[in-house]
């Protein structure tokens, strides 16, 4: 037991060392571009998001909710021992299926929204599949796999919305609105954060983060994941069917992304699918919130959260002459430095397993002697 403690804590304590870091590097450049507002920028930074109260805790969660779950998404392909570089494309394609449905299927009614999200989820698993297959039956790297499906999702969005008249608004270049009753339920949130566009998209999110944990720690499916992540062949041979667990892991991982695409374009705030060669920023910003928050479902609902916190923060920096792009600075040096310090973990937990190692076996000698 003493063991895993001490693991979980050196990672805790990695990604707050990263935090701190990061913080310093913003402040240094803060300084650097304006001495004189550098305190003060750096002050709102970390309380921006507080600026216009309940109102600003709401921002927050709306922003969090797409990122927890590419992170998501990203952490538990992690765990199960693949890279899933291709949330952009599997998110954008479940944001895709949830736009498609919310303006063609308004006979719906109440379930509306549901079946919209569903597709979402849906089309993200199709697009994690495919990388999936291509990993399980002909060991194609999942990386460049999942990347070349990123560009092939994003360019066939664009086609299909921008070739179908119904789904495209050809005065803005981007999909039309989705129906009132695809719109996902403020489900009371209203309320508690009165003028914010969060919505009961954060407890879906905060729900998906509870089944991942649960599958990852508390079900045989789960353990057979991550024992295929950790050694595929040692786990073919204890009798664990591993193209199947490669293939469902692709297959989950993808689901999540799209998922986050479908609480996006479903929110209500007027987010559209624009029509430009560009790949969702969600995506991508789901492997920086996976690393923070060590893969760890509950990690991850954290890091997605503080990175909110922080982009929240980051738009009140105009009013001090910044340029917004310090938050994503901020955020970058805090990923190398996650990185860094998760490197700094791993060399660690080595040596203090060896010096177990050597222990035990000094203690094994002494008894023989």
């Amino acid at each position: 037991m003493k063991p895993k403690q001490i693991k979980d804590h050196t990672g805790i304590l990695s990604s707050i060392f990263a935090i701190v870091l990061g913080l310093i590097v913003g402040l240094i450049i803060l300084f650097l571009c304006n001495p004189k507002q550098a305190l003060p920028g750096f002050a709102t930074i970390l309380s921006g998001a507080f600026t216009h109260g309940a109102k600003g805790v709401g921002q927050v969660f709306y922003y969090a909710t797409p990122i927890i779950l590419t992170g998501l998404s990203v952490g538990f392909a992690f765990k199960t021992g693949l890279f899933n570089i291709g949330t952009p494309g599997q998110f954008i394609m479940g944001g895709f299926g949830a736009v498609y449905v919310g303006i063609l299927w308004t006979s719906l009614g109440p379930a509306h929204w549901i079946v919209a999200l569903l597709a979402s989820v849906i089309l993200g698993a199709v697009w994690g599949l495919v990388p999936g297959l291509l990993k399980a039956y002909f060991n194609v790297n999942e990386v460049i796999a999942s990347i070349m499906m990123n560009y092939i999702g994003m360019y066939l969005v664009n086609w299909i919305v921008k070739s179908y008249k119904p789904l495209f608004n050809n005065l803005r270049n981007e999909s039309r609105n989705v129906a009132a009753t695809a719109n996902i339920p403020k489900m009371g949130l209203d309320k508690i954060f009165p003028g914010s566009s969060v919505n009961g998209g954060i407890l879906i999110a905060i729900l998906t983060v509870i089944v991942i944990w649960l599958l990852l720690n508390k079900t045989t499916f789960g353990y057979e994941l991550k024992a295929v992540g950790f050694n595929r062949d040692a786990s073919k041979y204890a009798g664990i069917n591993e193209k199947k667990s490669i293939i469902l892991s692709m297959v989950i991982a993808g689901a999540i992304a799209g998922l986050a695409g479908g609480l996006l374009y479903l929110a209500g705030t007027g987010k559209h699918i624009e029509i430009k060669d560009v790949l969702a920023s969600e995506g991508f910003t789901g492997i920086s919130v996976a690393l923070l928050g060590l893969s760890n479902p509950i990690g991850v609902l954290f890091s997605g959260i503080f990175i909110a916190y922080l982009t929240a923060g980051g738009f009140y920096l105009q009013l001090f002459e910044f340029s917004t792009e310090i938050i994503d600075i901020i955020v970058a040096v805090i990923i190398y430095f996650s990185a860094f310090a998760l490197m700094v973990k791993i060399i660690l937990s080595k040596i203090h397993k060896q010096k177990g190692e050597k222990a035990e076996a000094a203690k094994e000698g002494g008894t023989k002697s």
